[in-house]
Order: structure tokens, then C-alpha cells, then sequence
């Protein structure tokens, strides 16, 4: 069955920045203010990927995207900019037993479309946006508004309708604040729903240390949660998350980032969440360079806090080596501790003129449980290959 979703409130906001930005465009172009200069520029990226797995119930699949951008950028004055950026997400996948059965699926959806305003020490952007911070580099526990795949070579991960202010202090120290409105699907780490009609509300505060930087973060919801059919089908409640954040670089860079969400109304084993990473990178002098991350990702859930007896402890450890000018070599390895499965995935990447090719091979358990991670189907379960093409243009 073919499923072409929108949603509408979204793609009428997407449509009207679109709008707004062809008429500033137009505007920008007729004026005549020698003071200022503006830059319109098209591009877009397109993918094809085919994968195989034994394993699945529908062992090939093969999908398409595309993602074309505008931007606009306005520059006025002798630091102030002016600048746009609407792009939206189309595609297609197919998943196959040959000869026998299909399911296919597809999407066309707003993927960026946000408007910003900054200067040397300040930028302010509304719209739909990515906003993602923090020290881990793949498990991340600060995860909030994103959901970045550290094996996916695109590295996409839809965006949140709302506006984002960024205040830069002459010693690095820099202040966020964030309102966001309209984001009611789980995000990261969420297990459930945002309330639909209220805003959700937070901010950062990062600042320099010797050798590293520091940060606080905050995060304000009303949440939608399910309970037992014995007592209600569903309720509203607060939740608060509260961050920290450090990176040093010393002989090495290590960090430590971590999570503590809260709901105000006990909802079971879900009203607490605990989620610490710590974590080091080194290169190695090893011909090339030989680039080696390990984190370590704790994470809890209980109706008490901080109560760490029902809790995951995951191990990863990444590396990746250059072949040349345009060849490199990365592997990923994952291990749960409580059932003791190990993830293994082996990647080449080849760089031509404006064509990547990228293949994986993994070999995973088929019962697939990396937190965060992963397509609603279970692609990434047993052992398989994936093969992408991506063309920038």
C-alpha cells in the first residue's frame, strides 16, 4: 500500500515561510542600498539505497530521497545578516519477498524552513530547525529535540517547530532559549506524547573552564502518557529535564553528559529517567591516523528518583581510518551488558566529484535493542548489507 502522509498545520507553516522567503528574496533584489548584499542559492541531495537481509520477513528493500534547499541571505550594516533556509524530505522505500509479497511506503514533508536574524554575538532563527547540543558524540544522553543515527551517512533527523535565541559573551560564554509549539510526536529518548496546543519551554548555559567548557540545560513539557485500561486510558502530565555537560581536552578529549527527566505525576516504571555518558576520543599516530571513540551509556527508568535498579548499560566503540584522499574505513560496535549481545557494523565510504558511495555490512542479533536507534522496521536485525549512492548538487 502506497502511504503519502502530510500533515497539514506543518505544510501550511512550510508553505508560508516558502512564501515569505520568495517575497524577501524579490524584495532583497530590487533594492538598491549600496550598504547591503544579498546571496539566493539552490541545492539538493538525492540517495538511492538498497539493502538485504535473510533475516526479515521482507529480506529486500530498496528506497529513494531527495531533499532539495533554498537559501537566501541578506547582509546589511557591517555585521547583521539576514538569511533563509526551506528544504523538504520526499521518499519513497520498498521492502520485497521476491516473487511473493511488498510493502511499500513513502512520504513528502517539510524538512527545514526557518528564517534567522544575527549578528557577531547574537542570532535568533524561527521556524522549523534543528536544535541539538552537547558533549557525546553517539549516545547521547542530551538527545532532546533530534534524532541523529551515528550509522546513518546522511545524518538526518527531522526538525521542531519553534524559535531558538543565542547570546555570545566575548569569553565563550554563550546563553540558549528555546520555545517550541507543535512538536507532539516522542522525540530522542521520549516515551511519550507531547500535549497537543501548549509550549514547551527551556534553555542553556554554557560557559568556558581551563582546557574545556561546561553546560547546565533545561526543558519544560506537558506530556500525553497512557495508563493501564484499569484506570485510564490517558492523562496530561509536567515534565522537567534537567542536563549537564563537560568536555576537556587534555592528552585526549573525555566528556561526560547527562539526563534527568522528571514527571510531576507518578506514571510507573516512566516517571523518572536517569541517563549518564561518559566517554574519550583519541587519534592514533597510526599511518593516516587512526580515530578511536568509546562511550560509555548508562541509562535508568523508576517511579523513584534516581533509583538505578531497573537500568541498560551500553558500551560503544567506534573507529575510523583514511585510505587515501578518498576512501575511509569505520566500524561501530555496540554491547549490551544485561544480555550480553553484541552489534557489529563495518562501513566504506568512497568519495568521487559530487557522488559518495557508502556500504555497510553489519551482523547483529535479530532481536535489535540499540536504544534510540533504528527505522520502525527491524532492518538491522541478524546479518545484512546496506549499499547507498548519494548525489549533492
Amino acid at each position: 500500500m502506497v502511504c503519502f502522509q502530510t500533515r497539514r498545520k506543518q505544510m501550511n507553516k512550510f508553505l508560508n515561510i516558502l512564501f515569505l522567503l520568495c517575497f524577501l528574496a524579490l524584495s532583497g533584489y530590487s533594492q538598491k542600498d549600496q550598504e547591503s548584499s544579498d546571496t539566493f542559492f539552490v541545492k539538493g541531495q538525492l540517495s538511492a539505497v538498497t539493502h538485504y537481509n535473510p533475516s526479515n520477513n521482507l529480506p529486500l528493500w530498496f528506497g529513494g530521497r531527495y531533499i532539495p534547499q533554498v537559501n537566501y541571505n541578506l547582509e546589511f550594516g557591517s555585521s547583521n545578516l539576514i538569511d533563509f533556509e526551506a528544504s523538504a524530505n520526499m521518499y519513497g522505500n520498498v521492502g520485497t519477498e521476491p516473487f511473493n509479497e511488498a510493502e511499500w511506503s513513502g512520504k513528502i514533508k517539510p524538512y527545514r524552513a526557518w528564517v534567522r536574524y544575527s549578528n557577531q554575538q547574537f542570532e535568533l532563527r524561527a521556524g522549523l530547525q534543528k536544535i541539538n547540543f552537547g558533549s557525546a558524540n553517539m549516545l547521547r544522553p542530551l538527545m532532546w529535540f533530534d534524532q541523529i543515527d551515528p550509522r546513518d551517512p546522511l545524518r538526518l533527523t527531522d526538525g521542531v517547530w519553534g524559535i531558538l535565541g543565542r547570546y555570545y559573551f566575548l569569553n565563550n560564554t554563550n546563553i540558549w532559549l528555546w520555545a517550541l509549539y507543535g512538536n507532539n510526536n516522542p522525540r530522542g529518548w521520549e516515551n511519550t506524547a507531547t500535549s497537543k496546543n501548549t509550549p514547551e519551554f527551556g534553555g542553556r548555559l554554557q560557559l568556558p573552564v581551563p582546557k574545556g567548557e561546561v553546560a547546565l540545560s533545561y526543558h519544560n513539557r506537558k506530556t500525553i502518557y497512557e495508563v493501564s485500561d484499569e484506570i485510564i486510558s490517558a492523562t496530561e502530565s509536567t515534565e522537567n529535564r534537567l542536563g549537564f555537560d563537560a568536555r576537556f581536552d587534555m592528552a585526549v578529549g573525555w566528556w561526560i553528559e547527562g539526563s534527568w527527566m522528571n514527571n510531576t505525576k507518578n506514571i510507573g516504571i516512566l516517571t523518572n529517567q536517569t541517563i549518564t555518558n561518559i566517554g574519550i576520543d583519541y587519534t592514533f599516530g597510526i599511518g593516516s591516523g587512526l580515530y578511536v571513540i568509546y562511550e560509555q551509556l548508562f541509562a535508568a527508568y523508576s517511579e523513584k528518583t534516581f533509583d538505578l535498579s531497573n537500568s541498560t548499560n551500553f558500551s560503544m566503540l567506534s573507529m575510523s581510518y583514511p585510505i587515501g584522499l578518498f576512501d575511509n574505513m569505520s566500524a561501530i560496535v555496540y554491547y549490551n551488558w544485561e544480555t550480553k549481545s553484541m552489534y557489529n557494523f563495518l562501513s566504506w565510504q568512497k568519495q568521487f566529484d559530487k557522488i559518495t558511495l557508502h556500504t555497510i555490512a553489519y551482523w547483529n542479533p535479530e532481536n535489535y535493542q540499540i536504544p534510540t536507534q533504528g527505522s520502525s522496521q527491524n532492518l538491522y536485525g541478524g546479518i545484512g548489507i546496506q549499499v547507498m549512492f548519494v548525489f549533492n548538487h
